[in-house]
């Protein structure tokens, strides 16, 4: 029976160290999930040299964390709808899916100056998705292993719903700030137009209601300072003015979908 009992014992030890092992095989089973990880890994680290030029050219940095962006969302793209197929239905689910949003946002991005604000939401879904898996990678290793970045992780997740909120907000003010690029000389004169249509894409997000949402909150703001009788009439007209255009260009409301994971 004692050799059983140091059996035990030997075979219970590395359960409390890294499983190195499970993490190769984890890593083997699941290339794709592990690519996209390391690639937004990649797109946080380029954002910072963006932000903090140490690792070289900052411009460079910039247009390397759209490109991630353009890679991770390609390989979403192909995990979701599987192999091309050249027919109006595949158009019509590839449209759908936010992953292709954000694969034309960065290709609209890759052809315009370069702007900080252009960044956030890239960096932003990085970080948010970057972090799960993140904890999948550390439970596969041990359920002790690095709790100082199951701390920063755990973080991450309860700021989730204003990470997204946020990320919203940064797509709807991109839309003025195109307009202004143009007036500047760092875009083209098509970009607006082509920026109006990702941004109905973010609005009539079957997976995603924050950009929705913050419409309707922003609106809400906007009529709510309006009714203010200390704000000057000027500037009353002004903010009736911005939600009766946004309206117009609303694009029509659809039946409600149920939600899907």
């Amino acid at each position: 029976m004692e050799p059983q009992s140091e059996n035990t014992t030997s075979n219970s030890t590395p359960n409390r160290g890294l499983n190195i092992t499970a993490l190769k095989e984890h890593v083997i089973s699941h290339k794709i999930d592990v690519a996209l990880w390391a690639i937004r890994i990649l797109t946080f680290l380029f954002t910072i040299g963006y932000l903090f030029p140490i690792f070289g050219n900052a411009n460079s940095c910039y247009y390397k964390a759209l490109l991630a962006n353009a890679a991770t969302s390609a390989l979403r793209l192909h995990q979701r709808l599987g192999m091309v197929r050249f027919n109006t239905e595949f158009l019509r689910e590839l449209f759908k899916e936010d992953s292709c949003h954000y694969l034309f946002y960065s290709l609209i991005y890759l052809y315009v100056a370069p702007v900080t604000l252009v960044l956030v939401p890239v960096v932003l879904f990085a970080i948010l998705h970057a972090a799960s898996y993140s904890l999948t990678l550390l439970d596969t290793m041990g359920q002790n292993s690095w709790w100082g970045a199951r701390l920063l992780i755990s973080i991450v997740e309860f700021q989730s719903r204003n990470i997204l909120r946020l990320a919203a907000f940064t797509e709807i003010m991109l839309m003025p700030l195109t307009v202004i690029l143009i007036l500047m000389g760092k875009a083209g004169l098509l970009t607006p137009f082509i920026y109006y249509h990702f941004l109905v894409q973010r609005y009539t997000s079957r997976r995603n209601p924050y950009t929705k949402n913050m419409f309707h909150e922003l609106r809400v703001w906007m009529d709510t300072v309006a009714a203010k009788p200390s704000v000057p009439g000027i500037v009353k007209n002004f903010l009736k003015r911005i939600v009766d255009i946004t309206c117009r260009l609303a694009p029509p409301m659809q039946a409600p979908q149920p939600h899907q994971q």
